[in-house]
């Protein structure tokens, strides 16, 4: 194998790897949204949650109570 295949090997090789990390960067950063936005969502349902439970009950949300273990 010349120098020259192999060079143009090891080319291939790097543009093939470069656009594997770029769609590998992408896709973790359509996660990372949807990461915040189902954590953004879970506080608002825990929040929620704990208005209907203090609501209902006039007493500590359970999230806020100590477990019986205590």
């Amino acid at each position: 194998m010349s120098d020259e295949t192999r060079i143009i090997a090891l080319e291939e090789q790097v543009a093939y790897l470069t656009k594997t990390v770029e769609e590998l960067s992408d896709v973790v950063a359509q996660q990372e949204r949807v990461l915040e936005m189902a954590e953004r969502r879970l506080g608002m349902l825990m929040e929620a949650e704990a208005l209907r439970q203090s609501e209902t009950e006039g007493s500590v949300p359970l999230a806020d109570q100590r477990p019986p273990h205590y």
